[in-house]
């Protein structure tokens, strides 16, 4: 377990330096600042769920949507950022500045990314064409926080896969109690 651990951290760090120190130009930190900005908080994909909620050919939609990000912040931001205490890349790289105000939680998971694969995920199974945009702004979102040295790879790979069985829990959840209903 400890060689693993080893590897990771490794691997993480090989990975961040790799991008802070090769990928910047003034250009796409904007960018980048600006693709993490939409999912602050979740907004994005909370916006998308109020608008699905409105009408009622897309309200289930809405529905398991909000019910799959109300799952994964509670998971991510209550539950596991405080049981992993794993500090920011900023705060242990201190010769290294991020490009935003650094955040005040724990690392892992990355809660940008998993809001955004949660949110794509529960996209993708009932659209898509709407779900593969969506992933598209989730990869983004995931990579502008490594990108921004506020999270490491293995935070964003962690925030991808708990969003995308967070989002598949309350699909099947809500098929089941769906089937039944009829």
């Amino acid at each position: 377990m400890r060689a693993m651990t080893e590897l990771i951290r490794n691997l993480d760090e090989f990975l961040l330096m790799y991008v802070y120190e090769n990928l910047h130009t003034p250009i796409v930190d904007r960018f980048m600042i600006f693709i993490t900005n939409l999912g602050n908080s979740g907004i994005v994909w909370i916006v998308i769920a109020f608008l699905l909620l409105l009408f009622k050919k897309t309200r289930p939609i809405g529905i398991v949507l909000t019910l799959s990000l109300s799952l994964q912040f509670l998971l991510g931001e209550r539950l596991l950022k405080p049981f992993f205490e794993r500090p920011r890349p900023f705060l242990f790289y201190t010769d290294f500045e991020p490009f935003i105000r650094g955040p005040k939680s724990f690392s892992f998971p990355s809660g940008h990314t998993m809001s955004s694969f949660t949110a794509t995920t529960v996209i993708f199974y009932y659209n898509k064409l709407a779900g593969i945009m969506s992933l598209l702004l989730a990869a983004l979102i995931g990579f502008s926080r490594v990108y921004l040295f506020v999270h490491y790879p293995s935070d964003i790979l962690g925030g991808m896969l708990l969003g995308f069985f967070t989002a598949m829990a309350v699909i099947a959840v809500f098929q089941r109690i769906h089937a039944d209903s009829y």
